[in-house]
């Protein structure tokens, strides 16, 4: 198994789309370049604000391709190979380690509600399906299937290969509950806040960092938050942590997927629309966006 260390600002790495919703590999190298150009810690792409939910399975591989090809093992890169079956999960699974992933993020089955014991069985075959580190990942919101507390710490128990945890859920109790029941394994184990309002208080807790989706418009302030922390200056960690609560509170207009698209092609990167329906945002919304971002830059963030 490889050995990665699973920490830091990782961004679910935006999915640039031409007009005609076929993907923009240009682009999609330039905002590979321009996430580790900020200094983040990995790249992964497909993820929830990658549109995996909208991709073909052959448009992840070509995707992938690109990302390990641009990525150049300057960080590591971070497959969302998670599908609604364990058959499914366990091809794009077996696909993205022979494309040549370092990690993989396995998002939880979704539409069907599946038991903690179904959910274990399924994770268990996929971890002996490959030989990378997997990251579990929970985000029941979207998903309908939440991932227990006590399942994540027998998984991290059983399966020598599953080597941390993403949880998406915003309840800061389950994040704990992460880190506090895969204590004292003999092996690493990384929690990973996949709310990005709760990054720094998952590290002052023992967690290693965040997926964040909006180090897709402020790559650099979301870097600082782990930087300032890994460096003990706390108070630039919450200063950096605090800034982006503006822009978050633009959530409320549409989909959050959305809205980071968006807000990122404001800024002048030319990563199109999410695939339709998910595409809109109302006149109010696209209006407070903009004086938002306006005033996230007069605040320094970048």
């Amino acid at each position: 198994m490889k050995n990665v260390a699973i920490k830091g600002i990782i961004p679910p790495i935006l999915t640039p789309m031409n007009a005609d919703e076929s993907i923009n590999e240009q682009e999609l190298r330039n905002q590979v370049n321009r996430e580790i150009g900020a200094g983040v810690h990995g790249v992964f792409p497909f993820g929830t604000n990658g549109e995996a939910y909208a991709l073909s399975f052959s448009e992840k591989e070509r995707i992938l391709e690109i990302v390990v090809e641009e990525t150049a093992g300057r960080v590591p890169v971070y497959a969302g190979s998670g599908c609604v079956t364990t058959r499914e999960t366990v091809l794009l699974s077996k696909r993205a380690e022979a494309l040549g992933a370092d990690v993989l993020s396995v998002i939880t089955p979704s539409f069907a509600a599946a038991s903690q014991e179904e959910l274990y069985a399924h994770y268990m075959e996929v971890a002996a399906a490959v030989d990378l580190p997997i990251v579990l990942y929970n985000i029941p919101a979207r998903t309908g299937n939440a991932l227990a507390p006590a399942t994540v710490a027998r998984l991290a128990k059983d399966a020598p290969n599953i080597v941390g945890a993403k949880d998406s859920s915003g309840n800061f109790d389950n994040l704990k509950q992460y880190v506090e029941l895969t204590e004292g394994l003999d092996k690493e184990f990384s929690v990973l806040s996949g709310n990005d309002s709760l990054i720094l208080p998952i590290l002052l807790f023992g967690g290693r960092g965040g997926v964040a989706g909006c180090a897709n418009v402020f790559p650099h302030t979301m870097v600082e938050i782990y930087e300032a922390w890994a460096a003990g200056d706390l108070e630039r960690a919450k200063r950096a942590q605090d800034s982006i609560r503006i822009f978050r509170s633009c959530f409320k207009y549409g989909n959050p997927n959305t809205i980071i698209k968006i807000a990122a092609g404001l800024l002048g990167n030319p990563v199109g629309d999410c695939r339709k329906p998910f595409c809109k945002l109302s006149a109010e919304g696209m209006e407070q966006l903009k004086k938002t971002l306006e005033i996230c830059k007069a605040n320094g963030l970048h």
